[in-house]
């Protein structure tokens, strides 16, 4: 166990890449209109615990529960689809009436810590020192707080018009995601 500043940030910018925070700010916001206030802590803490934990024991859990990784990043990608359609139609599919925020479901899961971010992990797992990976994952969890802290500020700055093409835009990018994911993992499910 070796820390390594080249894979730190090799694997943190993978990571930025997948997990997409500034991709993610549309969606956040709509998320805050919907619930009304997002717990930035809660949300960063559980996506940190939830990708940490998926590193150890992902892939075990979900051999344990037989499902494979591309079973699993093709639900992933079906998540993902909805989301999208929602930003680019301005329809509403994801209901939770019950919930007084969304930092858990949908934020950390499955948008910051999803599917996408899952299979990268377990790819990067083979490849890397996990103790460089995990401090990956915390430099890319702090960045998401200052992201999700910030959305309002955000909001303020680029206004009604500016969100709503943002949102389509980030829309179409969240669908075309969605659809890399499920192109590279589905022909995986039937060999």
């Amino acid at each position: 166990m070796e820390l390594n500043f080249k894979e730190i940030i090799t694997v943190g910018m993978v990571l930025f890449a997948v997990i997409d925070i500034v991709g993610t700010i549309p969606i956040v916001l709509d998320l805050r209109t919907k619930h009304g206030h997002i717990e930035s802590e809660k949300a960063s803490i559980a996506s940190a615990l939830i990708m940490i934990i998926f590193l150890f024991i992902g892939e075990e859990f979900l051999n344990l529960i037989g499902i494979d990784v591309h079973s699993f990043a093709v639900a992933g990608s079906f998540v993902l689809f909805f989301l999208a359609l929602e930003m680019i139609l301005g329809i509403r599919i994801y209901r939770d009436e019950a919930a007084s925020s969304a930092s858990i479901v949908p934020l950390a899961f499955p948008l910051i810590a999803g599917a996408g971010t899952m299979t990268t992990l377990l790819s990067l797992k083979a490849e890397f020192q996990t103790v460089n990976i995990i401090i990956a994952i915390l430099l890319n969890v702090i960045l998401v707080y200052i992201v999700l802290k910030s959305s309002s500020r955000i909001e303020k700055l680029l206004g009604k018009n500016g969100l709503g093409v943002i949102r389509k835009t980030f829309g179409v990018v969240l669908l075309a995601i969605a659809v890399k994911l499920f192109a590279a993992n589905v022909k995986d499910l039937f060999l």
